[in-house]
């Protein structure tokens, strides 16, 4: 069965950085697309970004510039870096695997950006 496994969450004061790591199995990792989520407290889920199986990206504008998807299909594994963080940007973050074939989501990673 698909699972996926985030980790690199954590407590981040604004303008500092993380990186963001899930770890895939179950479906053969190089063909589908892998998206990152996050959901705020009272806030619906929304997307953050995706990469495609052939490495296209895109962005949730409020992310542009600051954030970058990137996947190691050899470790079938996908990344989140996310740069200037901003008290906003405090969610859990969810890695979702397959795109509109929505073959799963992982447990979530808490993301928070505090002084």
């Amino acid at each position: 069965q698909v699972q996926l496994v985030e980790s690199g969450g954590g407590l981040v004061q604004p303008g500092g950085s993380l990186r963001l790591s899930c770890a895939a199995s179950g479906f053969t990792f190089r063909n589908y697309a892998m998206s990152w989520y996050r959901q705020a407290p009272g806030k619906e889920r929304e997307l953050v970004a995706t990469i495609t199986s052939r490495g296209s990206t895109n962005y949730a504008d409020s992310v542009k510039g600051r954030f970058t998807i990137s996947r190691t299909n050899a470790k079938n594994t996908v990344y989140l870096q996310m740069n200037s963080l901003k008290p906003e940007d405090t969610a859990v973050y969810y890695c979702n695997a397959g795109g509109t074939f929505n073959l799963g989501w992982g447990q979530g990673t808490q993301v928070t950006v505090s002084s």
